[in-house]
Formats: structure tokens, sequence, C-alpha cells
């Protein structure tokens, strides 16, 4: 298993695709880091500026973990595209390049074959995300150094200690990967139905687009609907930055999102095992 996966990845970072995102997020998040220190000041009066009459703020808060926090904040509905870029390709790539009856033609079974290519598709979003991490957090110390976080959501301020704030970030990210995962897992979905990548990521896209716009329609039924769709949840990594920590309601965004994942799987398992190879 170690071995495919192994092969799966070389296949996969072979690909010039594979680099975009992280090319992308290489020139993204530096620029927003340069802009943050020609602008940082202006961009910190203007967050405070309802608050400025009532409270005098002091200390370092253009730091890295508010950085940190605009860009995943920033990020977090674009990344969703770069995934697909890869996830919808997985399949895909093997039926443009004709390579699938070889593949199945080995001494592994198409079952072992999806989850090797699952498995491989979820190391590279967790890489991305790292990489995300490493450049928002690891440079954006060097540039900006720490201490405490400010967060303004509408008429609610909360200050954290800088001591109280690392933690929370590296759960927000390993929640972000759930929610990037379960992107994945729909791009791979696409990809076992057709023989060309564009399509998987023009699908999953869409849908994304859907969702978000159904969520906003202040209608009952797609207010009642909005909780179960993946999209909603997405974003719960927010729920780390919030006092108290709403337990419960962090682990019901997760189940929500793994219950997704293993939906688009297993439908993609079954549709798979039952698929004519042609090419």
């Amino acid at each position: 298993m170690v071995d495919l996966i192994r092969i799966e990845l070389y296949k996969i970072f072979k690909k010039w695709r594979t680099y975009i995102g992280f090319i992308a997020l290489g020139i993204l998040v530096p620029l927003i880091h340069i802009a943050m220190l020609i602008e940082g000041k202006t961009t910190i009066d203007f967050m405070t500026r309802n608050i400025q009459e009532s409270f005098v703020l002091v200390g370092n808060l253009l730091n890295t973990y508010l950085i940190s926090y605009i860009i995943l904040t920033s990020l977090a509905v674009h990344i969703p595209f770069l995934i697909t870029l890869v996830s919808g390709d997985l399949l895909a790539g093997e039926a443009t390049s004709g390579t699938y009856r070889l593949l199945i033609t080995r001494p592994i079974s198409r079952t072992k074959l999806i989850l090797v290519k699952f498995i491989a598709g979820f190391i590279y979003t967790n890489l991305l995300i790292l990489w995300l991490a490493f450049l928002s957090l690891v440079l954006g110390y060097f540039i900006f150094g720490s201490g405490e976080l400010l967060i303004i959501d509408g008429q609610m301020v909360i200050i954290f200690e800088s001591n109280d704030v690392l933690w929370r970030f590296l759960l927000a990210y390993g929640f972000a990967t759930l929610g990037m995962t379960t992107v994945s897992s729909l791009a791979f979905l696409f990809s076992s139905l057709v023989e060309n990548a564009i399509g998987p990521i023009i699908s999953t896209m869409a849908i994304i687009i859907v969702f978000i716009i159904l969520s906003a329609i202040q209608v009952d039924f797609f207010q009642n609907l909005k909780p179960y769709l993946f999209t909603t949840h997405i974003m719960s990594w927010r729920l780390f930055f919030e006092q108290p920590l709403d337990i419960n309601e962090i682990l019901k965004s997760g189940f929500i999102l793994l219950g997704h994942i293993l939906f688009f799987f297993f439908l993609t398992l079954t549709l798979f095992n039952k698929k004519d190879i042609l090419t």
C-alpha cells in the first residue's frame, strides 16, 4: 500500500498543474505581507474605528497572528479551486492518458486503486494547507513578530493573549484541511465519471457556488437546508477563535464534513467498481 501511494504521489507531483497551488500561495501570501507592511496601520485603524472612542489600544496589534487570520479568511474560499486542479485529475487523468486498462490489469483491486488515489489526494491537500500555514505563520513571524490577536466580528471585540493563539491556529488549519478534503472528495467523485479533468473542476466549483448562493437566500426552505450543506461548514475553523470555545458546534461541523467525505468516497468507490473501462 505504501509503495502504491508513493507511486501515486510521484504521478501527482510530476505534473505541472500540481504546483499551481503552491506557486499561487507563494506569490499571494508574500504580497499580502508586503501590502500590510505598507498599509497595515491604516488597516488596523479601519478595523478599530468603532471602538477607538471607548478603548485605548496598545501593543503590537499588527503581528503574524492578525495577518494569518486575515489571510486564512481571504483565501479559504479560493483554495478549493486550487484543490480541484489536482483532485479532479486523479481518475480523469488516467482516462485521458488511456492507462485505465493498464491499471486495473495489475494485481490490485479497483477498491485498493480508489483508496490509494484518494489517500494521495488527501496528502496533497494537507501539503497545500501546510504550505499556507508556513507562509502565513512562520514567514509572518519573521516580518511582523507575535502579539495579541484582535478580532472584531460585528459588535463583538475579542482580544486573545499571545500565548493563547498558536494552538487555535493549529487546530484551525487542521479543521480547514477537513473542509478542503471535502472539496477534494467531491472533485474525486466527478473525476471518476468523466474522461477529462476540466469537467470535475468546473462541476465542483459550480456546486460550491450554487450551495453558497442557496445559503444566502432568505427563504425558509433554503435556510433549513443550509446547516446540512458542506459549504456552510468549510469556514467553521473560525469557531476556534470564539470565546468561549463552542465544542459542540465544532464537533457538529466536523461530523457533517466527515459525513460528506465518506459519502463522496463510497459513492466514488461504488460507481468505479461498476464502471466499464473502455480506455
